[in-house]
């Protein structure tokens, strides 16, 4: 019988231990777009409140979201992005894009974001060096944990 091992090292999984879950992007979806008082972001998600209030403290908890007060009475909570919550803004919306072309017709998106060039954005990856856009063909992955290969782990 071969010996389990962990699975692979990987920031994706990392990231998506704390944001992967539906609710969460939707809260940040929603507080990128202004939307950071606890009623709309039930109203705007339509989580269950305690389901939400969980999320808010991982959220918060994680540094990628802060919580702000502005009401004493009642007590009343804002939520805003940090920048590590604004530097997921282009993750969500590489996501809107996807499912803009794959899930939906052209004529039934619900949401369309303009750039400030006055244009529809349409997000796209590029390399930081060069500037050229990222296809998959031009990609070439390096595993930099030991004991690990791109196939998968190598021979204990």
């Amino acid at each position: 019988m071969a010996a389990t091992r962990d699975p692979r090292p990987c920031s994706i999984a990392d990231a998506l231990a704390l944001v992967g879950e539906k609710y969460s992007l939707l809260v940040l979806r929603e507080v990128c777009l202004g939307n950071g008082r606890f009623d709309q972001l039930v109203r705007n998600i339509g989580a269950p409140r305690d389901i939400l209030a969980t999320r808010l403290r991982r959220l918060v908890g994680a540094g990628i979201l802060t919580k702000r007060g502005y009401s004493e009475r009642p007590q009343r909570f804002e939520y805003r992005p940090t920048q590590a919550g604004l530097e997921l803004e282009p993750v969500l919306l590489a996501l809107m894009a996807w499912g803009d072309r794959h899930l939906r017709e052209d004529d039934d998106r619900p949401m369309v974001v303009e750039h400030s060039c006055g244009h529809e954005l349409t997000p796209v990856v590029a390399c930081a060096a060069c500037g050229g856009t990222v296809v998959h063909e031009d990609l070439t992955s390096h595993p930099q944990t030991p004991g690990w290969t791109l196939k998968g782990p190598t021979a204990a």
